[in-house]
């Protein structure tokens, strides 16, 4: 009937070593596996000094760098006994040897009677494995698709159901079992190496919330594991962009070196990057990687995710991706979509929890109240029972717990004689049962104290998880009554669960704690009246924001949903617009539209002031530079922001603010082909840097105004403006801007002078001014402006007609671009290596890519230079014997030329043209024209060598 266990006292508590359960009176006491591991060893080896080492090898055996976890344990021990380092009762510290005694006396007894373990108590996230009963099917079904992935058949697993079906008890149960799994699947093979596992848990933002967060949270879990400097080594070498994200595991001179070495970085070599690293990382060891709650996840993490399962590398990765599918399709989540492709084409796979079966909610009964031999009468009534709670929940796991628990607590069921029994007619439990779990959810919030009840409502706005700091600042109360009261509920096993400790920014030591499930925080925030919740987040915003003082940043998106919710417009604007800022370091653009779309809303209840004005011109400003990168230039969304662009500038003074938005719309204008439009542009910039007297906004001005004028031909005063740029670049503030408008200032200036160097008759001078220009590249180290520079020297070589040469530095140049995501000079570089297979002749090759380049330059809405790269296409034709599609390509020239001013190619235009007019000429008036043009030049038609440059 009872299962009959040794038991050890040490007043008020009672410990099990083999059910590995510990009690204090009629409360169970909760532990991690790990920390009643250490309690066991030492009550085990009571009044002997344990050492650290030897706790290690007891606990942990085989795992590296775990020398901090038996403190940790410890310290966990100390708060759960109540005991003191100081003046301890159970566990002396023993300084010299570095070690721990266990000093409480011990009394042991006979078989204990279940009559005394009859407090009420439910399961948290540790201790959930009575849950799993009637998930057989699915643990083996996640086990074979382990297997699949430790064959370097890479995995990616949706786990789906509504909430509390038992999604996340599930995979933290298989999660648990890895510990057990060897590495390698060969037979052969004796190594029982640990699979590295990161966790990652998406978070209810109600609105935009911070790109890759669970991608980020499952790496720096994975770098402060086991091994996790190795990790770290990794992430350095292949992952720059994702480990400056995480500046607190490496030191200040390393995080500005990665700093620099990731300037302009884009979304795309970020994805590509962390895929990349994922590979490195599993060839080393398996990795086993949990999503949890996808439905809220952002946008930049299902683009990571779904270009993890398309690669087709071999890779030793197990995704699994927990989610809801009616949160999905109610707030039109686009993981919908993706994972419906992803399956399609046989990437992901699906697995939809159920409801468990009326049996399984026997054997879940059978377990809980150790029924390991009853008699039939109790066996009758559990049977009965658990077809009553089955009918009334449709075998919804967290609902079936919570009913038994109810029940527990009502004294329906108790400990009679030894054993359990249910003290009423079955048939009567039925009513007693609330319709849904949120009804008695509710019940239960209904036994707490007034001040219980109070902290879990405050807690229920900070989010799934909080700290007790926060919840003491929103209170009024002290940290250590928060504690306090939040291990009672712990203790309890009611609606929270410990989560460890965290240190804040002013160096206090605060303890963190969970929601047992989503379901409980969210009936609690339910009970919060509107005007109670907009109190709380503005009160929690303001605590939050002063706790952390200059590193509010790190927490920018979470504190403008506290101000925006907490009606604070001023506040909440400022930290979306921080919030984006951060998403735009990360080239995610997503988040950071719907950041900055979201401040330009909220400022639209503010006051109409100048200052307001200024505030829109800078969200505007990047909302513009981040629809570009994700539209295209020419996009009408694009062009609307720089509308209103336009008419913020008529109204604002001068100002920086002012400055940098007419540094964006002239750069919209100049990137379209609209030099005039860009040019009036640059010349107001040009004055206003002048009347405000900043030497380095005045440098921006005349780099701006020598890019424009070279396009449009004007050479000479092109290298003027780029030399008094030159005499004013600023390394130091110039570098910030390299992430912002993507090239370094200095690089721009000196192209500028190699190209007019070039087209002024000076080409020795041009080629050593490119070789500088290449080598401060190369050292810069940045991989935008190195990609322009050597498409700029191919370019050059192709101006010499050297084709080997061209092509070279073209395959160089698309090499990096395809590594970092420029889609333009990826489609430049191509239009040059055509024109380079071409001269080579490889004509029929090199014109096919010639067409591939400039109808990739056309899909990305620029209109910069296009004139130029018609030129190259219609010479391309000319070797192909095809006049005719060459001079279709020379007109459209021509007309380029006419609209926006840009003459940078108008004598080739011509000169190109000539040569494709005479090849259509008839064979004897073609003899004549060579003639006559050899005569004009004072030679004979067979030493006469056409030299364009």
């Amino acid at each position: 009937m009872v299962k009959h266990e040794q038991e050890l006292i040490f007043p008020p508590f009672r410990l099990y070593p083999f059910r590995e359960q510990l009690w204090r009176e009629t409360e169970r006491v909760l532990l991690r596996p790990k920390t009643f591991a250490v309690l066991r060893y030492l009550v085990e080896h009571a009044g002997q000094v344990v050492t650290r080492s030897e706790l290690l090898q007891a606990v942990w055996p085989d795992t590296y760098g775990a020398e901090g976890l038996p403190r940790e344990c410890i310290h966990e021990l100390r708060q759960l006994l109540g005991d003191g380092a100081r003046a301890p009762r159970f566990i002396e510290t023993v300084g010299r040897r570095q070690g721990y005694r266990w000093i409480a006396p011990l009394q042991s007894a006979p078989s204990v009677e279940q009559q005394e373990l009859s407090g009420p108590w439910s399961l948290d996230s540790e201790h959930q494995n009575a849950l799993l009963v009637g998930r057989e099917t699915e643990r083996a079904r996640l086990h074979q698709w382990l297997a699949k992935a430790l064959n370097g058949e890479r995995q990616v697993v949706f786990v789906t159901g509504e909430p509390g079906i038992g999604k996340t008890t599930l995979v933290e149960t298989f999660i648990a079992e890895l510990g057990t799994m060897p590495s390698s699947p060969a037979p052969s093979s004796k190594s029982r190496a640990p699979i590295f596992v990161g966790q990652g848990q998406c978070i209810e933002h109600y609105g935009s919330g911070e790109a890759y967060l669970p991608i980020l949270e499952a790496l720096g879990r994975l770098c402060r594991q086991l091994e996790g400097a190795r990790i770290v080594a990794l992430l350095e070498r292949h992952a720059p962009t994702w480990l400056v994200q995480m500046p607190a595991l490496i030191d200040n001179a390393e995080f500005e070196a990665l700093q620099r070495k990731v300037i302009g970085a884009t979304r795309e070599r970020m994805l590509r990057e962390l895929a990349d690293a994922v590979e490195v990382i599993t060839a080393e060891r398996p990795l086993v990687l949990i999503l949890e709650d996808l439905h809220w996840s952002d946008y930049s993490t299902l683009d990571w995710l779904t270009m993890v399962a398309r690669r087709r590398e071999a890779a030793r990765l197990l995704i699994i991706g927990t989610y809801r599918p009616a949160d999905v399709i109610v707030g039109k989540h686009p993981l919908k979509a993706m994972k419906e492709e992803l399956q399609q084409h046989g990437q992901c796979t699906e697995m939809a929890l159920k409801g468990l079966s009326s049996t399984a909610v026997s054997q879940y009964l059978g377990q809980r109240f150790l029924l390991l031999s009853p008699t039939a009468t109790e066996e009758s009534q559990f049977l009965q029972l658990a077809r009553v709670i089955h009918r009334n929940t449709e075998g919804n796991p967290l609902f079936m717990v919570n009913v038994v628990d109810e029940l527990v607590a009502q004294g329906t069921i108790q400990a009679v004689d030894h054993c359990w029994q249910v003290l009423v007619r079955v048939e009567d439990i039925a009513v007693q049962v609330p319709e849904s779990l949120r009804q008695l959810i509710e019940r239960q919030i209904q036994r707490l104290s007034a001040e219980e009840q109070q902290m879990l409502e405050v807690a229920s706005i900070t989010g799934a998880e909080f700290s007790a700091a926060v919840v003491a600042a929103a209170i009024g109360s002290s940290i250590e009554q928060m504690e306090e009261q939040c291990e009672d509920l712990v203790r309890r096993g009611q609606f929270l669960h410990a989560l460890g400790s965290e240190t804040l920014p002013d160096g206090m030591v605060t303890a963190r704690y969970g929601f047992l499930h989503a379901l409980y925080q969210a009936a609690l925030y339910e009970r919060l009246s509107s005007a109670r919740r907009v109190r709380l987040h503005r009160r929690i915003g303001e605590s939050e924001e002063q706790r952390y003082g200059g590193r509010a940043g790190e927490m920018a998106a979470e504190l403008a949903l506290h101000f925006e919710w907490g009606q604070d417009s001023a506040r909440a604007v400022q930290y979306h617009q921080q919030a984006a800022q951060t998403a735009l370091q990360r080239s995610a653009y997503q988040e950071a539209i719907a950041h900055l779309t979201k401040g330009v809303d909220l400022l639209k209840t503010l006051p109409d002031t100048l200052e307001r004005g200024q505030q829109e011109l800078t969200l505007q400003h990047s909302l513009g530079l981040a629809l570009s990168a994700t539209k295209g230039y020419s996009a009408l969304e694009v062009e609307k922001v720089y509308v209103r662009v336009r008419a913020l500038c008529a109204q604002v003074g001068e100002t920086p603010q002012l400055f940098f938005a007419l540094q964006g719309l002239s750069l919209f204008h100049l990137v379209r082909g609209e030099l005039e439009t860009a040019l009036d542009l640059v010349r107001r910039r040009l004055t206003l840097a002048q009347r405000l007297n900043d030497l380095t906004l005045l440098s921006e001005a005349h780099t701006a105004m020598a890019r424009i004028l070279f396009y449009r031909g004007e050479f000479t005063a092109s290298r003027e403006q780029a030399e008094q740029a030159l005499a004013l670049y600023d390394p130091q503030y110039h570098r910030l801007l390299i992430s912002l408008y993507g090239q370094d200032t200095r690089l721009v200036c000196l192209s500028m002078k190699m190209w007019t160097l070039w087209n002024l008759g000076y080409p020795d001078q041009a080629i050593q001014e490119d070789q500088n220009v290449l080598a401060l590249a190369q050292e810069l180290a940045h991989p935008y402006s190195l990609t322009a520079t050597l498409w700029n020297t191919s370019l050059l070589h192709q101006y010499r007609r050297e084709g080997p040469a061209t092509q070279r530095c073209a395959e160089a140049a698309m090499s990096l671009a395809t590594q970092q995501g420029f889609s333009v000079w990826l489609a430049l570089g191509t239009l040059l290596r055509g024109w380079a297979l071409v001269e080579q002749g490889r004509e029929e090759e090199g014109v096919t890519q010639m067409e591939q380049g400039w109808a990739a330059y056309q899909a990305v809405g620029t209109g910069l230079a296009r004139s130029q790269f018609c030129v190259l296409l219609a010479e391309g034709y000319g070797k192909m014997r095809q006049a005719e599609k060459g001079l279709r390509m020379l007109a459209e020239a021509l007309t380029l030329i006419g609209k926006n001013g840009e003459r940078l190619s108008e004598a080739e235009v011509y000169r190109v043209k000539g040569e494709l007019t005479l090849q259509q000429l008839p064979v004897q008036e073609k003899h004549r024209a060579t003639k006559k043009r050899a005569k004009s030049k004072g030679c004979s038609p067979q030493s006469s060598r056409h030299n364009p440059h």
